[in-house]
């Protein structure tokens, strides 16, 4: 992780699976697009999205039902939402890690 990055917990997020196993989560808007975003995991509790060089977001207490969807996909929907609208939507791709944990500084 770069020096000066912006780690920024979710307070509140939802993951929702599609009956073709799709996944979906729904965050708040963050300042800006996103640059090569993606989504780090390693099937536990917590996760990252890598939004740009210099935000990520932290995701803690995954439920254990969303766990194993979330380690068994490829890629993923990320919608941010403001005040209820959609602020924007894009396709991440899931990279699975030993220890996300460990990427936390």
């Amino acid at each position: 992780m770069s020096t000066g990055q912006e780690l920024e917990q979710e307070s509140r997020y939802d993951i929702l699976q599609n009956e073709e196993g799709e996944i979906l989560i729904i965050i708040n808007s963050r300042a800006g697009g996103p640059e090569n975003p993606r989504f780090v995991y390693d099937g536990g509790e917590t996760a990252l999205l890598y939004r740009t060089k210099d935000s990520t977001v932290v995701f803690k207490d995954i439920a254990v039902s969303a766990r194993l969807p979330l380690k068994s996909v490829s890629s993923m929907l990320i919608v941010e939402v403001e005040n209820e609208d959609v602020a924007r939507e894009y396709t991440v791709p899931v990279r699975v890690v030993k220890d996300v944990k460990s990427l936390i500084k």
